[in-house]
Parts: C-alpha cells; structure tokens; sequence
C-alpha cells in the first residue's frame, strides 16, 4: 500500500528540454512509491501569459507526450489538466479570504519577476500574479499530498504552504490537511549550449523529443574553454558546457575525458562527438517510445480525460470536508 502522496506539475508554455528530464526520470521512480498526480498547470501558465491563451492545449498535449515517452505511466499515476478540475478554483478562492495579504506580499520572487517582466515590456502586477503561492497551495493540499519535489529554492514556497494549512485547521478546528513535507529529489542542473540555465527564452536548449540531426547541431554550437586555443593546449573541464553534460549522460567515461582534456590529448570537436552519442544512445528510447504514441492521435486526451476523473473524485472528497469544517454544507445539496 502506497502511503505517500506525491503532486507536482508543469507549464505548458513550450517544448520541455533536457534541463527537464531528471525530474521526469524523478517523477517515474516515484510512481513506484508513492501515490502521484502530476498535473498540467495551465492557470499558472496563464498568471504570466495571461494574453496567450490559445498556446496552452496545443502545448500541453506535446508535454504531455514528453511525459509519456520518459515513462510516466497512467496506470500507475494520475496525469490531469489544472484547469479541468473545478475544485481548484473553490478552494483557491476559499483559502484567500484566510490569507493574509502581507503573506503573498513577502514572496521571495514576487518582486524580483516583477521587474524582469516590466524590462519585457509587460506589466503582471494582476490579483492572479500576486496570489500564485496560494493556488500552488490549492494544487498540494486539495489532494493532501504529503510529499512535493522541489528545489531548495522552491522551500519558501511550501512553508508557505503549510502556514496555510495550518492556519485553516486552527480557525476550523478539524485537522482537514496534512502539512505537505519538502521531497529534495537530486536533480541533474544542466546547463545551457552557452553555459547558462537552460531555457527557451535564451534560445540556448536541447529539445527533450529531438532527432540525431538536432542534437549533433546543437551540440557544436556549445561553449567551450575560451583559453584553449589549440588542441594540445591544456582545457579546464570545470568551466566546460560539453564536459557538464559528459557528468550527465556519460559518466563512464568522464575520468578519462577530463584527464584527456586536461593534458591536451583529446580536442574539443573529438570531445563533442562523444557527447553527441551519448545524448543519441540516451535519448533514443525515448524518442521511439513517442513515435509510437503519436501513432494514436487521441491517446494523450484519453490519458487526461482518465486523470481528471480520478483527480475530481479525490479532490470533491476533500471539498465536502472543506465546506463542512467552514460551514458550507447544505443539508439535501449534493
């Protein structure tokens, strides 16, 4: 019996990359553990491009792909769409006539995105904005989900969270929600082609779902030891993109990639070859396993019209205890 519940998600708002995969590769090894919704969160896509709606379902039929392909099984997990399951909606609304105002104000990352939209040209200071700590909350504790991956700069996210919690089971005096617990999955931080953070909006990543093609032109264009001029000069490995990725998806040979690069035997292009095989002899499974999803056009809404099933069912379960510890529960309504 699987004791634990697991929720986390995504947004729909493009391709997912390589700087992706160890949380889903994460995410496979949890169903096998835990009990997992993993959820398409298209309302907090939507608190950034609000004036972009119409990318989203196309969007997130092609993450969802991703998803699949890597190996999250909807036998085993509940895949669903954010906005197909009304009692978020409910509930985020309930819990903000509890929240306090100075609680989303103190976000950590409020006002820092904030002002790199406004340098965008785009003003985001919208009720939605301000109050996405709160639905994240929504998202975690509707399915009473006691374990949520995250990175450590995410933990201010779910401390707020579980003030929430705990401020709705003191004012209602019934232990409706667990206080979610921080799951600190080890996740591969792979870089950009140009040695930043991997994202679209740098134009610097690998698409996840990719072809041999891609890969190998991808990967030519990645940053290397700007001070290694020629190839018997000596690299530094430790300031190098290719050698980032080499920890990654070839271990088994980075010791000897390293002490190459350091005593000048091995040059750059030889190195990025070897990369470009093994980023093919990783992917490939991956990829084919798509191809064969793709074969079936209605695969992917079946799998989510199935998870929104599920995740309603659980998430009215908690809402008739929502209203009945705040008062709401109509004698005869259903």
């Amino acid at each position: 019996m699987k004791k634990d519940t697991i929720l986390s998600g995504m947004r729909p708002t493009g391709r997912l990359h390589l700087g992706h995969l160890s949380v889903l590769e994460n995410w496979r090894r949890f169903q096998e553990r835990y009990n997992c919704y993993y959820m398409v969160a298209n309302w907090h896509a939507l608190t950034t491009a609000f004036d972009d709606p119409g990318l989203t379902v196309e969007a997130t039929k092609e993450m969802v792909l991703d998803w699949l392909m890597v190996g999250i099984d909807p036998e085993q997990s509940t895949l669903f769409v954010q906005s197909e399951v009304k009692e978020h909606a409910e509930l985020d609304l309930l819990l903000s006539l509890i929240t306090p105002l100075s609680w989303l104000e103190r976000c950590p990352t409020y006002k820092d995105q904030v002002q790199q939209f406004k340098e965008q040209g785009k003003d985001i200071t919208t009720h939605g904005f301000l109050g996405y700590p709160l639905l994240m909350a929504t998202d975690i504790i509707i399915y009473k989900a006691t374990l949520v991956p995250v990175g450590e700069d995410q933990l201010p996210h779910l401390e707020f969270c579980r003030e929430v919690v705990r401020r709705f089971n003191h004012l209602y005096k019934k232990e409706v929600f667990p206080e979610p617990q921080p799951y600190l999955a080890e996740v591969s931080m792979i870089p950009g082609l140009d040695g930043r953070k991997m994202s679209k909006s740098y134009g610097n990543e690998i698409p996840l779902f990719s072809n041999p093609k891609e890969i190998k032109s991808k990967v030519q264009t990645m940053v290397t030891d700007p001070d290694r001029i020629h190839v018997h000069d000596p690299g530094h490995p430790e300031i190098c993109t290719v050698s980032n990725f080499h920890k990654v998806f070839n271990t088994a040979a980075i010791e000897e990639l390293e002490e190459g690069c350091k005593g000048g035997k091995i040059g750059c292009v030889p190195c990025k070859k070897r990369l470009v095989k093994a980023l093919i002899d990783h992917l490939t499974p991956y990829w084919e396993r798509r191809q064969e999803l793709e074969k079936d056009p209605d695969y992917v809404w079946d799998v989510l019209n199935e998870g929104k099933r599920r995740a309603r069912w659980k998430a009215r379960q908690t809402m008739q205890e929502v209203r009945a510890a705040m008062g709401f529960e109509i004698p005869g309504s259903t």
